[in-house]
């Protein structure tokens, strides 16, 4: 069954930082959105998410048949692990370079998400927030092991310290979810300046309001903002429509 997508994104650089590590892509022609949240210093940062979503969305071009959805998300996080690989060898002042990401690509009903560090992705269904990804960093295992609460982990000091990103090593480690889409459903694909700002409750009673997708990516990239907005802040949102 063919479902009618809607998608919007933004990105803003917030109060704090002076450059925007973050990239995303729309690509409803090519069945896929993707999120990606630099890391390495400023001009490596940026150039990490760029060779991202670059990839990414030379990895959904491909007119190979025998390629379906799930490939082209696998093909698109292990070609750009490589060309950033490469990329540090030959630019060593670009060393720890690399990028957290996303990626929601869509064929027919079905719902293929890649996923590697601790930017998220998340489904609203039924009035229901529901976090699909599962963060790869420091204080998601201790949480994992019992050894703090989700409240710590908020304002822990090693918060922002990841396991795992595109460009740390080879092979490549992330997780791959498959599911059914339904109407009504909506996806949040966002980094962690969003998630760092905003709890959980807030997200999904904003997402729960009667507004457009524009309005309620400007509301929650606001309500980051109002919270500190202390990084980059990229929102897209994906709704299914009958």
């Amino acid at each position: 069954m063919a479902l009618k997508i809607q998608g919007i994104g933004k990105t803003d650089v917030g109060l704090k930082r002076t450059n925007n590590e973050d990239a995303f892509v729309l690509r409803p022609d090519l069945g896929f959105w993707a999120v990606a949240d630099g890391m390495g210093g400023a001009a490596a940062g940026e150039v990490a998410s760029r060779i991202f979503v670059e990839t990414a969305t030379e990895a959904f071009t491909s007119n190979s048949t025998a390629e379906t959805q799930m490939d082209r998300v696998k093909n698109a996080f292990t070609l750009a692990n490589s060309r950033m690989l490469d990329h540090v060898a030959s630019h060593p002042d670009h060393a720890g370079m690399g990028c957290t990401a996303e990626i929601l690509a869509i064929s027919g009903d079905d719902i293929f998400i890649g996923h590697i560090g601790d930017s998220r992705t998340y489904r609203l269904r039924n009035a229901e927030l529901k976090q699909l990804s599962v963060d790869h960093s420091l204080v998601a295992e201790q949480i994992k092991q019992g050894l703090i609460s989700e409240q710590d982990a908020r304002s822990h000091a090693m918060r922002h310290v990841i396991l795992r990103a595109v460009g740390n090593k080879e092979p490549i480690e992330l997780d791959l979810i498959k599911g059914k889409g339904l109407p009504g459903d909506i996806f949040l694909l966002c980094s962690d300046g969003l998630t760092d700002m905003v709890d959980d409750a807030a997200i999904q009673n904003c997402l729960t309001q009667e507004e457009s997708l524009q309005a309620l990516v400007d509301q929650l990239i606001k309500l980051a903002k109002a919270a500190g907005g202390k990084d980059n802040i990229t929102v897209v949102l994906v709704k299914l429509l009958n």
